[in-house]
């Protein structure tokens, strides 16, 4: 991306063909400037060497899943509407919520909505769900939960539960374990990245990567000299995560989770 202003361009990544659908639309005022592509975070050098762009001035990670997919039923993200167990970003993807859901092994199963859901109850709702498969719905799912663990507290039950199942359908940990590294180096010197996250998990992974690459050594802190040759690329803008205020938050709900972290590229 060059400078913004007058003939800067941004390069727009997603693997869901709706939300390019909405971007192109949006966009469309400007025209060639705007480059949208289906493509994975993970792919980043490959389509800045396509359109010959060498370092960039700014990057956004926008993380997790959008309104639109939340709000469309048979994209089968929220348990609040009844739709297909599907939970995909990109439809070509082969495995959904409902293979996981009706045919991963109990040892399996557990370990997902314990790793990516921080579910406590993860074993309970795990032979609740193989007692009742197979589920075929997003509301069937829901229900199978409730009837579980109850409702206790201002969320739904089912929340940790449908978060982990769409954490491990669309491998977001994964892809942001490597998407961080390949951010930071296509940015030239004093370029920023800003990366939105919407859960713990994402925000340490990113915590922890900024942290580590602002570091010059990262070698054992009782070791007495530095063997590791590390040299810090970054620095980290906000030490601690932006968050949304009280009048944002009451505007958009679901922002109320969001947490903003930048770091700049030395």
């Amino acid at each position: 991306m060059a400078s913004s202003e007058p003939g800067g361009k941004l390069l727009g990544m997603d693997v869901d063909p709706q939300a390019l659908d909405l971007a192109r639309t949006n966009l469309a005022p400007f025209g060639e400037r705007a480059c949208l592509i289906k493509a994975p975070y993970t792919s980043l050098p490959e389509q800045l060497t396509a359109l010959g762009w060498d370092k960039v001035d700014g990057i956004l990670l926008d993380l997790g899943a959008s309104s639109m997919q939340f709000d469309t039923p048979g994209r089968g993200f929220s348990f609040l509407a009844d739709g297909p167990l599907d939970m995909r970003f990109d439809p070509a993807n082969p495995l959904t919520a409902a293979e996981i859901v009706n045919t991963w092994p109990e040892d399996q199963l557990a370990e997902v909505l314990f790793q990516f859901g921080e579910e406590r109850a993860a074993r309970r709702i795990v032979r609740a769900i193989q007692k009742a498969r197979p589920i075929g719905s997003t509301r069937q799912l829901a229900d199978v939960i409730e009837q579980a663990i109850g409702r206790h507290g201002p969320h739904h039950p089912a929340t940790q539960t449908f978060q982990a199942l769409r954490i491990a359908v669309n491998d977001e940990l994964g892809s942001l374990k490597k998407t961080l590294p390949l951010a930071i180096a296509a940015l030239g010197p004093g370029g920023r990245l800003a990366v939105i996250s919407f859960h713990s998990l994402e925000d340490r992974l990113v915590k922890e990567t900024f942290r580590l690459e602002s570091r010059d050594c990262i070698c054992p802190p009782r070791q007495p000299v530095c063997t590791c040759g590390h040299k810090a690329s970054i620095l980290e803008i906000t030490r601690r995560p932006i968050t949304p205020g009280e009048e944002e938050i009451k505007q958009n709900p679901r922002s109320r989770s969001a947490k903003l972290r930048v770091a700049e590229k030395i």
